[in-house]
């Protein structure tokens, strides 16, 4: 189990990092072909309500929502801090983890973009955490307008 908890750790440490240094290239890589990624409240949650801000259902979609900010989405230029906590094992394939992200605007402005968790089904193939499912289940039903940047 600890193994397991170093290498959720290090698969969460490096999924912030990629997001943090623009490299939204390689961010659908740490999903499998067949994938769920979803930004939703607590509220919908706790409410049985499956809708959110944010869903793609394979890697593909996650390759074509990087396309999409690189080339075709207008928004004002950002970047993202995230403070990513602990995980908790949950299951034997399921994990959460608390998470805050600061974004920093052009004009030096810092928010507290978003706290919440991440609740991860991963994938062990071949020695190789991926994720199953990332549902990032923000603490506030309150979203900016444009989430540009994944979560």
């Amino acid at each position: 189990m600890a193994d397991l908890l170093t290498r959720l750790m290090h698969l969460n440490a490096e999924y912030a990092a990629t997001l943090d240094d623009d490299r939204l290239e390689d961010w659908p890589d740490f999903f499998v072909t067949e994938c769920l990624y979803k930004i939703t409240s607590a509220d919908n949650v706790r409410d049985g309500n499956e809708a959110g801000i944010v869903y793609a259902d394979s890697r593909a979609m996650l390759a074509d929502r990087v396309l999409a900010l690189r080339r075709a989405n207008i928004y004002e230029r950002q970047s993202y801090r995230h403070i990513v906590s602990l995980p908790r094992l949950t299951g034997t394939d399921k994990a959460e983890t608390p998470f805050l992200v600061v974004r920093t605007m052009r004009d030096g402005r810092m928010d507290l973009f978003a706290a919440g968790r991440y609740v991860d089904r991963f994938d062990d193939s071949a020695g190789m955490l991926h994720f199953r499912e990332r549902i990032v289940v923000c603490d506030s039903a309150r979203f900016d307008t444009l989430v540009a940047i994944p979560l």
